[in-house]
């Protein structure tokens, strides 16, 4: 029986490595039938701690409701080196403002985000769009009925979060330096400023243009400051 579950766990360790994309528990239990999903998720979990134990460049995190293997973050800076790479695209400050504006307030439209940052958002969002971090979700019930925008999977997996939850909280902000009063709500206009600035140390991930590594090889989650 032992041998049959280092069997499994070998096989989910192997699809996970090939995998792009966080891997959800629905795809494997296709893969593994006779397996309830409360095992396909122990033994995700037993593959988590085993390279926390032993310190592996490898970890395998949970991002976007799915698990996915990456290289460990202290690992970037020799990863980098090896690739040479030297061209980063990172999103701009209006990008992170109007990316922030939508993430806290949706659904929103694109003239609630234009009055908070007071400049046309066109090209922002078009751009957000186009790099899938946002979609539309709708539209206002208004005249003219605008679209309504919100984040995507692909925004969850661009940063690396779990879930919205882990979303920066107020506790965050005031250690960040930003007076924000206790048990208020986090307004729209403090959360885009403080991800365009300062908030990007621990919030915006980067994204490699060179040197891409190809499916099935190592790939790297850096949250650099």
């Amino acid at each position: 029986m032992d041998e049959q579950i280092q069997n499994y766990k070998s096989a989910v360790e192997a699809i996970l490595f090939v995998s792009e994309k966080p891997v959800v528990l629905d795809q494997l239990k296709e893969v593994f039938p006779e397996l309830k999903p409360s095992q396909i998720h122990d033994l995700m979990v037993q593959i988590q701690e085993e390279y926390v134990n032993r310190g592996a460049g490898m970890a395998v995190v949970e991002i976007a409701g799915g698990f996915q293997m990456l290289s460990d973050s202290h690992a970037a800076t020799y990863i980098r080196e090896f690739y040479k790479t030297k061209t980063k695209e990172k999103l701009s400050r209006p990008a992170l403002e109007s990316l922030a504006i939508i993430a806290y307030k949706q659904p929103v439209g694109r003239a609630e985000v234009e009055v908070i940052r007071g400049v046309n958002s066109d090209g922002t969002i078009a751009h957000l769009l186009n790099k899938g971090l946002i979609k539309i979700t709708g539209r206002k019930e208004v005249p003219g009925r605008p679209f309504l925008y919100g984040t995507t999977k692909e925004f969850l997996e661009y940063f690396g979060l779990k879930s919205m939850d882990d979303m920066p909280k107020i506790e965050e902000f005031n250690q960040l330096g930003v007076d924000v009063p206790t048990g208020s709500v986090v307004s729209a206009e403090t959360a885009s400023s403080v991800i365009a600035s300062e908030a990007k140390q621990s919030f915006e991930m980067e994204v490699e243009t060179s040197g891409q590594e190809s499916s099935g090889q190592s790939r790297t989650m850096n949250t650099e400051t």
